[in-house]
């Protein structure tokens, strides 16, 4: 009876009062005569950029087998986070949520989390905005979407640093831009080596994605002197800024920006966990209206159940207090892995990006090649991640990337003398 039920639901059968079921007139006489995929459809140029790049990235990859010292990056410190306290709100929220709550929400997002985002962050990472300013996307990566979307038009020059994010300068390359790499040192990126023009620049200047390096203020405020030269804008990826372990945190370029030039993007993915897929950018007044225009265009809004337990989360003092709690853990493994780098690799190897962030770049100083390195890693049950495939220009330093978010000490330690090993 279900089964009927259904059909007749769906208009494939028709019953006749007295007689019987019936299929539904022209659905049984003809036969599919064409492929299903026989249709020759035509991309976009977007669409052709996009399909190009997406060959690139292999999304239904299966996990390997789970390496018992995994240096994976990219991760979040999850068994720090309180997620008991995270559930008491979210449970709470649910049930008390009224039919407007639970109605479309603003695209710029929830006010109370981008009330409770501005004060955090002006206290933290020295922004000056206000509420007004902050939009919330679906996490970072949205953010930089959207913002090629309204910013750039095909055959602009955007600037990035070199090596870089993939996940970045394919969004560029996507929206039709002309990418100029410029090298990146123990430094960050060299402000001399900017071009004469450009429409954009995408830097993380707090921890260089995938080197570490922090871009100090001098090279900050040159940045920003080009920008202004060349009537360019400046994407600041502040991906890891809330991990420094060494010194004072230099300020942020939008704390530093004194012209609108700066958009400031974040995200929860590094210090919460990536599912929740919350970020935010500060844009200048002049882009607000814009941009939130483009979210509205692309999603409407980020699910607004999740935004009001993130804000509740952060004002009442859960998400400082968690932030020190993984900073505090973080410091204890770096430590851990840097004297074992020094025990088990000496001076047969160079480190860059140990002052912030959760990660480290390990140059070994040796002739071998990259991939055996990490495949005689991986037979050994030790997982390190090459920093060739960041490179827009030919690269010829071996570079391995060491993440250590998610290894306690004893575990980084033993994986570092098997990497040891590994290297010769």
């Amino acid at each position: 009876m279900l089964a009927y039920e259904q059909l007749l639901a769906e208009g494939f059968v028709t019953g006749r009062t007295g007689s019987g079921t019936y299929v539904s007139p022209g659905l049984g006489s003809g036969r599919r005569t064409t492929s299903a995929d026989s249709a020759k459809l035509r991309l976009s140029r977007f669409g052709s950029a996009t399909a190009a790049a997406g060959e690139k990235l292999d999304f239904s990859r299966p996990r390997q087998a789970p390496l018992l010292y995994d240096f994976a990056y990219r991760r979040a410190p999850v068994q720090e986070f309180p997620f008991e306290t995270w559930r008491r709100i979210l449970v709470r929220r649910a049930r008390k949520a009224s039919l407007r709550e639970l109605d479309y929400g603003p695209p710029a997002g929830s006010l109370a989390l981008r009330e409770a985002i501005t004060a955090h962050l002006q206290r933290s990472r020295a922004v000056v905005c206000d509420a007004g300013q902050v939009i919330i996307v679906n996490g970072s990566q949205q953010a930089l979407d959207l913002i090629a979307r309204v910013l750039i038009e095909r055959g602009d020059r955007v600037v990035i640093e070199d090596p870089q994010y993939q996940g970045a300068h394919q969004i560029f390359q996507a929206a039709g831009a002309r990418l100029y790499p410029v090298p990146v040192d123990r430094d960050g990126l060299d402000p001399a080596k900017l071009p004469r023009t450009g429409r954009l620049a995408f830097v993380t200047p707090s921890h260089q994605f995938p080197t570490g390096a922090v871009l100090p203020l001098a090279r900050r405020l040159e940045l920003l002197q080009w920008a202004k030269r060349v009537n360019a804008v400046v994407i600041e990826d502040d991906y890891d800024g809330e991990f420094r372990y060494e010194g004072h945190p230099v300020e942020s370029m939008q704390g530093l920006d004194t012209e609108g030039r700066v958009i400031y993007v974040g995200t929860f993915s590094r210090t919460i966990f990536p599912a929740l897929r919350i970020g935010y950018m500060i844009a200048p007044k002049r882009l607000v209206a814009a941009l939130t225009a483009a979210k509205w265009f692309s999603d409407r809004h980020t699910p607004t159940l999740e935004q009001e337990t993130l804000a509740e989360f952060i004002s009442m003092g859960a998400y400082e207090r968690h932030l020190r709690r993984a900073r505090k853990a973080n410091a204890l493994r770096r430590r851990a892995l840097l004297k074992a780098i020094e025990r088990y690799l000496g001076n047969r190897a160079e480190i860059t990006g140990d002052g912030a962030g959760a990660h480290i770049v390990l140059w070994p100083r040796t002739s071998d090649f990259e991939e055996a390195i990490i495949a005689r890693a991986a037979s050994d049950g030790v997982g390190v991640y090459p920093v060739s495939p960041y490179f827009l220009k030919r690269n010829k330093r071996i570079g391995l990337m060491l993440g250590y978010s998610r290894m306690n000490e004893s575990e980084i330690r033993e994986g570092v003398r098997r990497l040891g090993e590994a290297i010769g």
